[in-house]
């Protein structure tokens, strides 16, 4: 036992956090963490309010302003929160809303039967880590006022006017002291949220001005379609062979389920579900009550019809059901219970049966009064099922190739030395002669590289089976150890590098590798991304030279010049070389600039909605031409890509 220091720990040392400052000390508790994906965060704390009294049929229309200076402004027609004194606290309802942590009319099932924020620290900690924080709310013929600085009162609620209108209006300017890797808000992160809001919510209209682009006005999300007008505008760069969406909705034991689904020309799942307006990438009970009354559904209509003969020899599986299908579902749940690593996952067990139950019953109605509809399902259901047989034998003709080849992994893979996955990294490099300058400056120890010849194949429009035929493809997958596919066949639990690391070059080839890259981990391997495995080497554009070889690298256009101009300034003679690809550095080059991590930077990818960017990887790698240049045009201004 270690010796008593009992003169060193007093009562004087037991720290009593007041108010919000609990927030302000530990931020990443309340809002996941303080980059720019905490930073989004606010917003969404501040939305929900205004879509849970959408819900509660108080509010059909939100505006969201993103002012010059990056604050925000949420403004929405609803009750407004109230500011009567709260018989408890002896202060106005809305000061304990803004500086109580697990306040709120959520708790109170009169008020909300549904709400998407549950814990009651939304706005509050949107306060706490604001520099300046000012709540308008119009209500009972009164304009009200009061603000706020990093969560501390310092205008009081006062009356300035008079309205005829309802509604909250909340400003706010995110902390610098606490967002310290950027305050500035990306259009296109928060545009693709409240656009999923709107096709979750058909009864609202969200209005969104950019005042740092005035040029681009105004933009409106309503669809009055719903969930039906959401699979429509994923589907809109696939080759659907029904004429309109299945759409169901109804209620079952108090839980309301509304879903839309249609099938479509690709070769993978793309179902996305949502719980009280949250997205439940981890799925849980209302996923596993859909994919059993699909299965169901299908499979009886089919031995019933006897389009699968009895003496067939492929067996249908539930995942063959799913293959080209894009659906979305949506519950709302009056207590849910998320579980998982990031409590996306619904745990509640009377939905999976409320959904199944409700979806088996109308699955069957639409199959029996869509017969040739049903038909085509079903032909793609078989052959989806003889491409999954022959994948498995592909997966085995992989592992054999890896038995007999002695070590089990692909011969231009050069390994690391380190076992441990949560030490090791692996490069995966394009061509071969950046392979070979990689892995002459890389450290044995812990870094791995496996050079990648050529453009792999496009996922996106090819068989499972024909992509484990593709011989860069079986290398990945022999390095990285965790198979592909479903959840199934996927073993995270295998994966051999905790960092997989794209480095391509800086050119229209190597995006192009890059994004067909993606395109597969996020299609086949999406565990990877969802556990924020894979990351994106950024090489310079640049290399300066001046006096006496001393050299700078710039990895943009900006960097550059403002390198250069110091350098005139100096009167310094300087020679600006521009690499047109990664094997133009030496081992040296490369290790200082991309590879060594004191001085690298890595862009981990990571997938905030799941919907946004299965659409993006539709439109970007798929066959219709049209969205894609239309996406590209939107996206130009833009260097580089989020994901």
């Amino acid at each position: 036992m270690a010796k008593s220091k009992s003169s060193d720990y007093k009562a004087s040392n037991i720290q009593v956090l007041e108010g919000l400052e609990a927030v302000r000390k530990r931020p990443s508790m309340y809002i996941g963490d303080t980059s720019s994906r905490g930073l989004h965060h606010l917003i969404n704390e501040v939305v929900d309010n205004s879509i849970d009294e959408a819900l509660a049929g108080h509010c059909d229309y939100i505006t969201l302003t993103i002012h010059e200076n990056d604050s925000i402004t949420v403004l929405d027609n609803g009750r407004g929160i109230p500011v009567d004194m709260h018989p408890k606290l002896g202060i106005p309802a809305v000061e304990v809303v803004l500086t109580k942590l697990h306040a709120g009319g959520k708790f109170d099932k009169d008020s909300y039967k549904v709400s998407g924020g549950l814990h009651g620290v939304g706005v509050s900690c949107v306060n706490a880590l604001s520099t300046k924080f000012k709540a308008e709310i119009h209500r009972d013929g009164n304009i009200y006022v009061m603000e706020f600085e990093r969560g501390n009162t310092v205008t009081p609620l006062k009356t300035v006017g008079k309205t005829k209108e309802t509604g909250t209006k909340i400003t706010f300017l995110p902390d610098p002291e606490i967002f310290t890797q950027t305050t500035t808000f990306k259009f296109d992160v928060i545009a693709d949220r409240m656009r999923e809001l709107a096709f979750l919510n058909p009864e609202i209209t969200i209005e969104m001005v950019d005042e740092r682009e005035p040029e681009l006005g105004s933009t409106i999300y309503h669809y009055a379609g719903g969930v039906k007008d959401f699979v429509k505008y994923l589907d809109e760069s696939r080759e659907s062979f029904m004429d309109e969406p299945i759409y169901v909705k109804g209620e079952i034991e108090n839980v309301p389920v509304e879903a839309a689904m249609q099938y479509n020309n690709s070769y993978t799942e793309n179902v996305h579900s949502y719980v009280n307006n949250i997205n439940t990438r981890e799925g849980g009970t209302h996923i596993s009550g859909f994919r059993r009354a699909l299965t169901r559904s299908f499979k009886n209509y089919a031995d019933k019809n006897k389009i699968i003969k009895p003496n067939s020899k492929i067996t249908i599986s539930g995942e063959d059901f799913r293959e080209g299908l894009t659906c979305v579902l949506s519950v709302k749940v009056a207590e849910p219970q998320f579980e998982g690593q990031t409590k996306t996952k619904l745990g509640n067990s009377e939905v999976q049966s409320a959904v199944e139950v409700l979806l088996y019953e109308k699955l069957n109605e639409y199959l029996e009064q869509n017969p040739k509809t049903a038909k085509k399902i079903l032909e793609k259901v078989v052959v989806a099922a003889e491409a999954r047989e022959a994948a498995r034998k592909a997966r085995q003709l992989i592992q054999r190739k890896s038995v007999m080849s002695g070590g089990g992994l692909p011969g231009k893979l050069a390994d690391c030395s380190i076992k441990d996955p949560a030490l090791s990294e692996i490069y995966l490099v394009e061509g071969d002669s950046a392979g070979g300058s990689a892995k002459m400056g890389r450290n044995r120890s812990f870094q791995a590289i496996l050079p990648l010849r050529g453009k792999i194949l496009n996922v996106e429009k090819a068989k499972i089976n024909k992509i484990l035929e593709n011989k860069e493809i079986q290398a990945m997958i022999t390095a990285l150890g965790t198979s592909v596919g479903g959840e199934e066949e996927f073993e995270l639990e295998n994966l051999r590098y905790h960092k997989i690391i794209i480095m391509t070059d800086a050119d229209v080839d190597g995006s192009h590798i890059r994004t067909l890259l993606l395109t597969f981990f996020f299609r086949y391997m999406h565990p990877l991304v969802e556990h924020g495995f894979i990351y994106i080497a950024t090489p310079p554009l640049y290399r300066i030279t001046s006096t006496r070889g001393q050299i700078q690298y710039a990895w943009d256009d900006d960097t550059r010049d403002k390198i250069t101009l110091d350098l005139k300034k100096t009167k310094k003679k300087f020679d600006v070389s521009r690499y047109k690809g990664l094997g133009e550095m030496n081992p040296e080059q490369l290790w200082e600039t991309t590879m060594d991590p004191e001085t690298r930077t890595l862009q981990q990818v990571t997938v905030e909605n799941a919907a946004a960017a299965d659409k993006m990887f539709s439109t970007l790698m798929g066959d219709d031409v049209t969205p894609r240049r239309e996406f590209i045009e939107r996206n130009a201004k833009y260097a580089k890509l989020d994901i």
